[in-house]
């Protein structure tokens, strides 16, 4: 027999089965190595349809043999020493515990609570790193049907600012509109509106400055959209739109600013009992 390869695959359909302690079914070798069907253990996600287990299984397989198959070769042709990683193999284990004690000190130590007023400091003092990247909008927008006999009631409720007529909207919105979008106040990436909204134009800061009340349609529908507030690329982003970035941002610097403390007092100790020199 050539010393080369001699790989058995046996899917769940196959006929001919190999088994580990007489209960594993053998999947493939290389060599001396055996690949067993307890090896293909999270290899499948659950609810994966039959036809895609099976090519999810083959592609495993293969893989699995042709890293076998490499390892081989690379044995077979490398020295001694540039085959010992013995170093590398410590330096990757201290990597891990320190990063798993890192993980657990801060899960515990970590204060997450992070105050409006703490968020809005930092805010004001680093205005400059949120500049907007992208236009900006504050819109209500209704789309409807082609033909539908509501548009002039939709367009007068939709310019109004009364309290009375927004509600009015939110009803007629929910039993007419096919789809709609009434939160004025929160901002949204002119690009994404251009995503669901089939507006056309060439010059958007041109556009946001001239244009209040927009009505645009395809083939099946009606987009009405008012604009009530816009703000364009490269000015300072409002605070409401980086709230969430800051909060991750304070929470990274605590958790940086904790490790350190934590490296520090370690060192500091161990210096003070003599636990280590340095000649």
């Amino acid at each position: 027999m050539k010393k080369f390869v001699f790989i058995i695959l046996i899917l769940l359909t196959s006929c001919t089965t190999f088994f580990k302690k007489k209960t594993e079914r053998v999947l493939a070798r290389v060599n001396k190595d055996y690949l067993y069907e307890s090896d293909l253990k999270g290899a499948i996600p659950p609810g994966t349809l039959p036809k895609d287990s099976l090519v999810l299984t083959r592609n495993f397989i293969d893989n699995w043999v042709r890293q076998k198959l490499m390892v081989k070769q690379a044995v077979n042709n490398l020295a001694k020493d540039q085959m010992d990683f013995t170093k590398q193999l410590e330096d990757y284990q201290n990597s891990l515990i320190i990063y798993e004690y890192e993980n657990a000190l801060v899960k515990q130590k970590l204060d997450t609570i992070v105050t409006d007023v703490e968020s809005r400091n930092y805010y004001d003092a680093n205005q400059q790193n949120f500049l907007l990247k992208d236009h900006i909008v504050q819109i209500k927008y209704v789309k409807l049907p082609l033909k539908s006999s509501l548009q002039k009631q939709f367009k007068k409720l939709l310019s109004s600012d009364s309290q009375d007529d927004n509600n009015g909207l939110v009803e007629l919105c929910e039993k007419n509109a096919v789809d709609y979008f009434l939160d004025d106040q929160t901002w949204l990436f002119f690009n994404d509106v251009l995503k669901q909204i089939p507006i056309r134009t060439y010059d958007p800061e041109e556009f946001l400055k001239k244009n209040r009340n927009v009505e645009v349609q395809d083939s099946m529908y009606q987009y009405l959209v008012c604009f009530r507030n816009f703000m364009i690329k490269e000015n300072i982003s409002p605070y409401s739109l980086e709230k969430q970035q800051i909060h991750d941002i304070i929470l990274n610097k605590r958790k940086i600013e904790l490790i350190s403390r934590m490296q520090e007092d370690i060192y500091t100790k161990a210096l003070k009992n003599n636990d280590f020199e340095i000649y």
